[in-house]
């Protein structure tokens, strides 16, 4: 996740510059970059934070793609193949992975890539403990290079999905990194600031972009390079850029003038009928693990008993959600996404029941009481205003009265560090970091998690704890799932959340010009499914000038 600190300083930016750069970005012109150049552009939420060490959300990991390379990589179909790597072996005793590295990776900077970047790198992220590091800080014990070509992970325990998480662990060149620590800082002792301040707008990376200028109030613009490993094809884009603009009329206008190739996934519906009504523009429409939930704070006043929390999912109207609000979104059940492995198919899901929500209200501590909630909604994500007034409607038909609040997601993050700053329902989507069951639920509702945007429950539940570490140690597919479905059973019954719908994410794109796979998928009705960030991965993409 996104460092605290600087997520409080960059969500002030936000809000002082958004409205600004957005209208300049409808009209805005790549004066830094040759006239006949190809480009692909995109947008989405903001700050991002590129820095591998650092940032974690949909802006940061889109980046992070074009700009830094993994061990191994995801694949449409949901599987992954090497990429850094060619591959692994593991020890007998399941603690011991040892990779085997290309030795034709370039940086950006023309140096070749060794293991002992590779190792810098994951020691750095876990010294750091910001982005993904939550993935790996109480799995990996120990990562060294016995060599040039291999690089040692020690496992503290057994870890099951650990080759599928490792899509979240980018490699930065050491040096370059080390030969840009700010000793000003004292924050990791004689690394200084450990290069952070450095690579929030520069990259140490040796992906298919590298950076050519970054405004951390704007936008990110990256340049092809040349020697990047995997070669290119000869009509792939040549720039890449992602911005903040996310306002619908910037957007809408962006299309229609052909200044935007990608849209952002958070658009409002008719944003996007009006768009792929527009010659030239079509829609790409993907099913992927990100969910919306309406997250409960267990520890305050009213939410925290579960019989309300109940009420409340039954209160809910389902079917207007899934059918005019997010028409084609799939039905959630429960607390794991429907397409990732590990899902567990017997776990029902809500549906609006008024006699049974007014059954399990009447069994809650807070029966007969005068009840309020206070719900906070994501002010970039303008769809969500509409769900909260629905809620708000079905709530009055049990007495309960719903006060709504709009927020900037970096204020809904701050809200987010304690159970007293939290309001009692907050709406947040959330897509698995890697995909496999495993990295929803730990990251979801293990306490480890608390004090996050990723978890605003604030279980802090010992026994489900046990539960997820005890399945995640398990190597075994098939036992693990097992395991999976009794946490999903058990999370279910305690009702943290309202799980509202699986997303079909949903993007316009520039088809008269532009190729990329989720638009093929989609005309060819094929499955599409890539973790947050890697479907907007241009390097695969290829522009007609």
């Amino acid at each position: 996740m996104k460092s605290k600190k600087a997520i409080v300083i960059f969500a002030a930016l936000f809000m002082l510059f958004s409205a600004v750069s957005t209208q300049a970005g409808a009209a805005a012109v790549d004066t830094s970059i040759p006239e006949d150049a190809t480009i692909v552009r995109t947008g989405e939420d903001w700050p991002t934070y590129y820095d591998p060490a650092v940032g974690s959300d949909y802006s940061d990991s889109t980046t992070q793609c074009n700009v830094y390379d993994p061990l191994v990589f995801p694949q449409q179909d949901g599987s992954i193949k090497p990429h850094l790597a060619t591959g692994w072996t593991v020890s007998d005793n399941n603690l011991v992975y040892t990779f085997t590295l290309r030795d034709d990776v370039k940086f950006h900077s023309g140096n070749l890539m060794k293991a002992s970047d590779v190792a810098y790198s994951m020691n750095r992220l876990l010294e750091i403990g910001e982005g993904y590091a939550y993935l790996y800080k109480d799995v990996i014990g120990k990562c060294y290079a016995p060599d040039d070509t291999h690089v040692v992970f020690e496992l503290k325990t057994p870890f099951g999905p650990f080759v599928y998480a490792l899509i979240r662990f980018m490699v930065v060149e050491e040096a370059l990194v080390t030969a840009n620590y700010d000793k000003s800082a004292a924050t990791y002792g004689e690394k200084g600031d450990y290069g952070k301040t450095w690579l929030l707008t520069h990259d140490a990376g040796s992906g298919p972009y590298k950076t050519r200028e970054f405004k951390l109030d704007e936008y990110f613009l990256g340049e092809r390079f040349d020697d990047y490993f995997l070669g290119w094809n000869a009509d792939a884009p040549q720039y890449f850029k992602i911005s903040n603009m996310t306002d619908p009329v910037a957007v809408r206008t962006a299309m229609a003038n052909k200044e935007l190739e990608i849209t952002d996934e958070l658009q409002p519906l008719e944003n996007y009928n009006t768009m792929d009504a527009m010659d030239g523009v079509d829609l790409a429409a993907f099913s992927n693990s990100n969910t919306f939930n309406m997250m409960f704070n267990t520890k305050a006043e009213f939410s925290d008993d579960v019989h309300l929390r109940k009420a409340v999912a039954y209160a809910f109207d389902y079917d207007t959600l899934r059918e005019s609000i997010y028409p084609g979104a799939l039905e959630s059940r429960g607390p794991v996404a429907v397409v990732l492995p590990g899902f567990d198919k017997t776990i029902p899901a809500f549906k609006q029941d008024m006699e049974k929500a007014k059954a399990e209200l009447a069994q809650s501590k807070y029966a007969g009481q005068n009840i309020t909630l206070n719900l906070t909604w994501c002010a970039e994500v303008p769809e969500q205003e509409k769900i909260a007034l629905l809620l708000q409607s079905n709530l009055s038909e049990l007495g309960i009265n719903l006060a709504v609040t709009k927020k900037p997601f970096g204020s809904m993050i701050t809200d987010a560090q304690s159970p007293d700053t939290t309001p009692q329902i907050s709406f947040v989507n959330f897509a698995s970091p890697y995909f496999e069951a495993g990295g929803m639920l730990r990251t979801r509702y293990h306490s480890s998690s608390c004090g996050s945007w990723e978890q605003m429950e604030w279980l802090q539940d010992s026994k489900l704890d046990k539960m997820i570490d005890d399945a995640l140690a398990t190597v075994d597919d098939a036992e693990r799932f097992k395991k999976y479905a009794e946490i999903q059973r058990y999370i279910f019954d305690l009702c943290p959340t309202v799980w509202g719908f699986n997303w079909l994410e949903k993007r316009a794109a520039q088809t008269s010009y532009l190729t990329w796979n989720a638009v093929t998928a989609t005309e060819k009705g094929e499955n599409y499914f890539m973790p947050m960030g890697f479907a907007i991965y241009a390097h695969d993409m290829t522009i007609k000038k």
